[in-house]
């Protein structure tokens, strides 16, 4: 689904009308007579108000996920979906014991009325154990389907409430794993294994009665062949799959990681001709996902064939020992072939049970790396008692702060800052000093290990995340522009927005040459990441859409470090308007940016080293001006000493 558009409709990108079109390619609009009878129809068409999508379900389940707490609150269905189970297996097991009534009572007896009636019974039982069949296979498969969708919805939604350091430490290809692939091994489980796993087990139990109801005797020597096997080769089948399948789950995490990012780096690949190397180092991965599974399917190639082995030669032992017992007059033909038959449905089912703890190791494996998913916390949580941020005027505190990513190895140490209400500050220093770590501390990306941040004297741990991000806009070093319409990614934070606003916060920031060039203007479509755009032009969408989503306070970090000189004074422009009446603390590397601001602060080795007005750090001679000079010779094309 794409971002809201006002008028109810949601796209993203263009249509394929308008891609026709564009193109110059033929039927890029819709004929005459139709486009009549089209408009006819619509004039009759009801209105259609968005739906109210309730996202209730995804609240956060903080248990362990498993089968068991998964499945509870299905639990009613589940009970209705096993009872058609019983009701089922019943039905289409009453053959056996109709063809044994069939024989002894009418082919032996030549009584043919019993032949009849035995025969429509049979047909009877078939016809209705069609009926249930079909109503237990509709009705697993919505329960089935709505398990999977509950499932989606919250491991999305657990990946949205993790704080930025989750995301930092995980590779996406891994996180798309968890979404795809694990899902997908629990779609079969939850569609058909699960059902199939009772159907079976009950065809199973239902069989062993019928079997020692016929003859105890037979029945005993079938178990005894066949029971002491299969409970050997199936705890053998069980500690062998349940770590290979989780080497297949971790495998194919790699697989999906390492084409993310191929994909996501092929400019770079390409421009280092980089592309045999990639191919042959995705060759290992894809290698090691291949041996994985290798591993258990030469496992499930000696169970499989195994179980059903033993399974044959039973037959065989009770052939023997029943055709010995009919000879003696010590069991009826028709009680033997109806044995037969049973034990033919009792090898079924442990066929099948076989295969089904094929898929139950594999889902088993998938619920592990889930669990872990959903396990997580997030580093930067939010209180349960946390209140809601007020209207802030932007007076931003910190107070005696310390933050590393890695505790051992400190970012900054014990950093004291105030940033007065409407007040622009600069934070400057060299490559690793600190000053990302800032403006990703003061947006609270992260806390602080010691210390506090405030502000309007509200420690930003005691209040919701929701309402302190509606109050601080970011703008980043690369904007990420959605695929969609130029509305769409302006109006991101704000989908409600009037078509009128967005367009003023267009022509704030200085994109109305952009918007008066392309062919649909407002609607025209961005591509992923504004492959389409240009480096400024991205940036001054990022800007429009921190402008339109107003703001109280402003984090720029390093927001014109990518720009050539004359994308810089575009921006430095829409900055004036961004800026205005506005607190800001900007992450900058250009001496136009540094300038616009009322404080400039160095960081240096995770301190802050200076701290005043650009005359003032310049008159100091220190660290800034060493660096404003470096800013003024590059600006100029001389450097210190050089003769006029």
């Amino acid at each position: 689904m794409g971002f809201g558009h006002p008028g109810g409709r949601f796209t993203i990108g263009p249509t394929s009308m308008q891609a026709n079109a564009d193109a110059g390619l033929p039927f890029a609009d819709v004929p005459g007579d139709l486009a009549g009878r089209v408009e006819a129809v619509l004039e009759h068409e009801p209105e259609h108000p968005d739906p109210i999508v309730d996202f209730s379900h995804s609240r956060w389940d903080r248990r362990p996920f498993g089968l068991r707490t998964f499945l509870q609150p299905h639990a009613g269905g589940l009970a209705l979906a096993v009872l058609l189970v019983v009701v089922e297996t019943a039905l289409l097991h009453l053959g056996p014991l109709l063809v044994q009534i069939g024989i002894d009572r009418g082919v032996l007896a030549k009584d043919t009325r019993v032949l009849v009636t035995v025969a429509l019974v049979f047909v009877g039982s078939v016809v209705l154990a069609a009926l249930a069949t079909a109503m237990r296979t509709a009705f697993t498969g919505r329960i089935g389907e709505r398990l999977v969708y509950e499932l989606r919805v919250r491991v999305f939604s657990h990946f949205q409430r993790q704080s930025l350091g989750f995301f930092t430490s995980e590779r996406s290809g891994v996180l798309m794993t968890r979404m795809t692939s694990d899902i997908e091994a629990l779609t079969v489980l939850f569609q058909e294994g699960l059902i199939q796993f009772v159907v079976q087990g009950m065809t199973l139990a239902v069989v062993t009665a019928y079997l020692l109801v016929l003859n105890p005797t037979l029945a005993l020597v079938c178990f005894a062949v066949v029971v002491p096997v299969n409970v050997v080769l199936t705890l053998w089948f069980r500690r062998v799959s349940a770590v290979g399948y989780l080497r297949v789950r971790d495998c194919i995490a790699d697989v999906l990681a390492d084409l993310s990012e191929s994909l996501d780096g092929i400019r770079l690949i390409t421009a280092f001709n980089r592309r045999r190397h990639n191919t042959v180092r995705h060759h290992n991965i894809v290698g090691a996902h291949l041996d994985a599974n290798l591993a258990t399917s030469r496992a499930q190639a000696l169970y499989g064939p195994g179980t059903e082995a033993f399974g044959i030669i039973s037959q065989a032992v009770i052939l023997l020992v029943g055709g010995r017992m009919v000879l003696r007059n010590e069991l009826s033909l028709g009680e033997m072939i109806a044995f037969l038959l049973f034990l033919t449905s009792f090898f079924a089912p442990i066929q099948t049970l076989v295969q089904l703890f094929n898929q139950y190791q594999q889902g088993s494996a998938a619920i592990t790396k889930l669990r872990g998913v959903l396990g997580t916390e997030p580093t930067v949580p939010e209180l349960p008692g946390a209140r809601d941020l007020p209207p802030v005027e932007g007076h931003l505190v910190l107070d005696s702060v310390t933050f590393g990513y890695d505790p051992d190895h400190l970012v900054l140490r014990e950093v004291d800052l105030e940033v007065a209400p409407g007040e622009v500050l600069a934070v400057v220093g060299p490559t690793g000093a600190g000053k990302s770590t800032v403006a990703k501390l003061v947006t609270r990306f992260y806390d602080p290990d010691f210390g506090h941040v405030r502000l309007d004297g509200h420690d930003l741990r005691d209040v919701t995340l929701e309402s302190l991000r509606s109050q601080v806009g970011v703008v980043p070093q690369e904007p990420f522009l959605f695929n969609g319409s130029i509305r769409q990614n302006v109006a991101f934070a704000r989908p409600d927005a009037a078509e009128d606003e967005v367009r003023a916060a267009c022509t704030a920031v200085g994109l109305d040459r952009l918007l008066d060039r392309l062919p649909a203007g407002i609607d025209s479509p961005v591509h992923e990441r504004g492959a389409s755009l240009s480096a400024g032009e991205r940036q001054l969408l990022a800007l429009a859409r921190v402008f339109l989503a107003k703001p109280r306070m402003l984090v720029l970090d390093e927001a014109t470090s990518n720009l050539d000189l004359l994308s810089e004074a575009v921006i430095e422009r829409a900055l004036d308007t961004v800026l205005e009446g506005r607190t800001a603390v900007i992450i900058a590397h250009r001496l136009a940016t540094v300038l616009r601001a009322d404080r400039i602060v160095v960081v240096d080795g995770g301190r802050i080293a200076e701290i005043g007005s650009h005359a003032e750090l310049v008159a100091l001679g220190g660290q800034y001006a060493a660096m404003h000079e470096t800013w003024v010779a590059q600006t100029t094309g001389t450097m210190a000493g050089d003769p006029p």
